[in-house]
């Protein structure tokens, strides 16, 4: 199965964007040559612009806040795990209290990094970040992988506390959805909301059908269009009947 996720809102939207950011830049420094490093550097940029956003980090802190507390009413219900519940909880604890010990605006130890802002600045020009352009940063490149790995470690680590954040956040909505089996008519697929509110929908599809899902929604439907997996022409519509699978995810209120 191939595995489709739609954010139905601004919010789940950037957790998303961060999520995906977040996993390629601790992949590229785990890596080993330095084209791996540069990759790393460019990402942790792409990082800094999304969450330089003033209302990123109180967001975060407030939905942490909000699932301790809806959580934690779960208490003593018996078709709930005590041992998971409270695993939970402290997860949720120990995010709130790394978010919070993090002072001053969110990245601004990166913005004020001269070296770093120079290759930022070069970086949004194709090819800007030749040897010829930066020597120092080619000096950089040329240095020992650990000398490199340790340098971006440093950087990244003070935002860390984000990342957690945003993955146990993600973790509780995915979770909170029941996967549900349904057919797509002639490839299109439409269901009432009915009153359901969702932040997330996952599609599965088989990995061998050639088709790829479209989503549309707003509060009173849903509406999935299935499109021929077609990299060639104009995209055109998948006419043949399926089976998915779909799921409502949202986090406690």
């Amino acid at each position: 199965m191939i595995r489709y996720e739609f954010p139905l809102n601004e919010k789940v939207r950037t957790l998303l964007r961060l999520e995906d950011l977040f996993a390629r830049v601790e992949h590229f420094i785990t890596a080993h040559t330095s084209s791996d490093h540069h990759v790393a550097i460019t990402t942790l940029f792409e990082i800094l612009e999304v969450i330089s956003r003033a209302d990123l980090k109180s967001e975060l802190l407030q939905e942490l806040e909000r699932q301790r507390r809806t959580l934690a009413q779960l208490h003593n219900n018996p078709q709930i795990s005590e041992h998971a519940l409270n695993f939970i909880l402290e997860e949720l604890d120990v995010s709130l209290q790394n978010l919070q010990n993090m002072h001053g605006k969110t990245g601004q130890y990166l913005r004020e990094n001269e070296w770093l802002m120079g290759i930022k600045q070069r970086a949004c020009v194709p090819g800007g970040t030749c040897e010829f352009d930066l020597p120092s940063y080619h000096y950089w490149q040329q240095q020992n992988i650990e000398v490199r790995r340790e340098f971006l470690t440093q950087w990244l680590n003070p935002i860390r506390p984000i990342h957690i954040a945003i993955k146990l956040l993600l973790k509780l909505l995915r979770e909170s959805g029941k996967v549900m089996h349904y057919s797509a008519q002639q490839g299109l697929f439409q269901q009432m909301q009915g009153g359901r509110t969702a932040q997330l929908l996952r599609v599965n599809v088989a990995a061998n059908l050639p088709c790829i899902p479209e989503v549309s929604a707003n509060k009173y439907a849903i509406n999935i269009r299935f499109i021929n997996a077609d990299y060639a022409s104009k995209s055109s519509l998948f006419t043949a009947d399926l089976n998915f699978d779909l799921t409502f995810c949202s986090l406690a209120l």
